[in-house]
């Protein structure tokens, strides 16, 4: 018979909650602390693209999305696979379906219904929460910190779960604060910085005037060896959107490496650059040639717009009468990326807490007893899925080494 003992989670996102459950079910104590004034706001955030939740390519395909491909974390996802998470959302009546790229969804297509379903669960179980409790780290007695409205409250526990996110739309709750005092206790943890996030590049302003905001659809972005097809979205900055997200771990290295990435949009992946040519030439020359363009490469004005931008940028201008070198242009088009967005607007974080400071069980060397997971922990993957499943399968397995040492 299990020894009820007394649990904190730290952080009301999926980690967290996902943790919670499992040890409530175990029959412990557990109490949640959340800084901010509602639980899983991330996650509802994640819902207004439809919540994303799994991916239902092969596991062994699956589990090459993540970067460090650290055992610790791949066998966690093979304990909970994406199988095994479909399972709990349809055990909590939200049923999933999967689209045609592979992407799992719930079939309601937002986070709401799901998440009051597993809170109505939660409280089912006896599970406390604590809003507004901002985690400040222990004292020295050993007790956990929270700031509050009402000052600093301490509490001590026979086991915690951190599960407070990484540093990506901070607004939403996670911060990264957690860093100073986890740095104070020794814990080794890389730098936290911006994944599956946009790139910086220098645009006109006439070009930002007229078409930031606006879609590039059906496009392809090479980096070197790297390609992604998907959407793109022009900002005031540079770009954003799935096919920009899918590289931005290698245009993040190389921007930090060598202060700059080059990459390449085809703005008509589908079609060869020798159409585009024979279209051009069928086109009525009376017409503007960004109407003959726009036309003979069936492509958006937006996406004449940033032709006439770099070409322009170049000095020489467009090339109107030579149909070869703007067809190259049209599906190979460079754009020099000098940065990265910044954290305040990136889907997800890379670096964290570096696996070497905790157990297999996902325990911090530096304080036993205290166990880690999701963006807390030094990974990183695309969208598409990658990014709660492991957020889910690293709570699991928190849950699980508590479980474990607690005995």
């Amino acid at each position: 018979m299990t020894t009820k003992k007394h649990i904190a989670i730290i952080g009301g996102g999926p980690s967290g909650l996902i943790a919670a459950e499992k040890l409530a079910e175990a029959g412990h104590a557990v109490e949640v602390f959340e800084r901010m004034p509602t639980l899983g706001r991330k996650f509802l955030m994640a819902g207004r693209g439809g919540l994303n939740l799994t991916h239902v390519e092969p596991l062994e395909i699956f589990l090459t999305r993540y970067v460090p491909a650290t055992p610790a974390l791949l066998a966690a996802i093979r304990a909970f696979p994406p199988e095994a998470l479909r399972a709990w959302a349809d055990d909590l009546g939200q049923e999933t379906f999967a689209g045609s790229s592979g992407r799992v969804f719930p079939k309601a297509m937002k986070a709401s219904p799901l998440l009051r379903a597993w809170l109505g669960r939660l409280e089912a179980l006896g599970v406390k929460f604590h809003l507004r409790h901002t985690f400040e780290g222990w004292n020295d007695a050993g007790e956990v910190c929270f700031s509050t409205s009402e000052g600093t409250v301490t509490r001590t526990f026979d086991a915690v779960v951190l599960a407070l996110g990484g540093a990506s739309w901070p607004r939403l709750g996670s911060d990264g604060a957690w860093v100073a005092p986890l740095t104070r206790l020794g814990v080794p943890i890389q730098p936290l910085s911006a994944a599956n996030a946009g790139v910086l590049i220098h645009w006109s302003d006439i070009l930002v005037s007229r078409h930031a905001g606006s879609a590039l659809k059906r496009i392809a972005i090479r980096f070197g060896d790297h390609k992604a097809r998907g959407e793109a979205v022009i900002t005031k900055s540079g770009l954003e959107g799935g096919a920009v997200y899918a590289l931005s771990r290698v245009i993040r290295e190389a921007v930090a490496r060598d202060g700059h990435a080059d990459i390449t949009l085809d703005l008509r992946p589908d079609i060869h650059p020798d159409q585009i040519v024979e279209r051009l030439a069928k086109t009525n020359r009376k017409e503007s040639f960004s109407s003959r363009l726009r036309k003979a490469a069936s492509i958006q004005p937006n996406a004449v717009a940033l032709v006439n931008e770099v070409a322009t940028a170049s000095g020489k201008g467009l090339p109107k009468d030579n149909y070869t070198a703007v067809a190259k242009l049209v599906t190979a088009l460079p754009l020099r990326v000098t940065g990265m967005a910044g954290l305040e607007r990136a889907i997800s974080t890379a670096g964290g807490i570096d696996f070497a400071g905790l157990t297999p069980d996902l325990m911090l060397n530096a304080r036993p007893g205290v166990f880690v997971a999701g963006e807390m922990l030094d990974w990183e993957a695309p969208t598409g899925g990658y990014l709660l499943q492991a957020s889910f399968a690293s709570g699991i397995a928190a849950a699980e080494g508590v479980k474990r040492f607690l005995g």
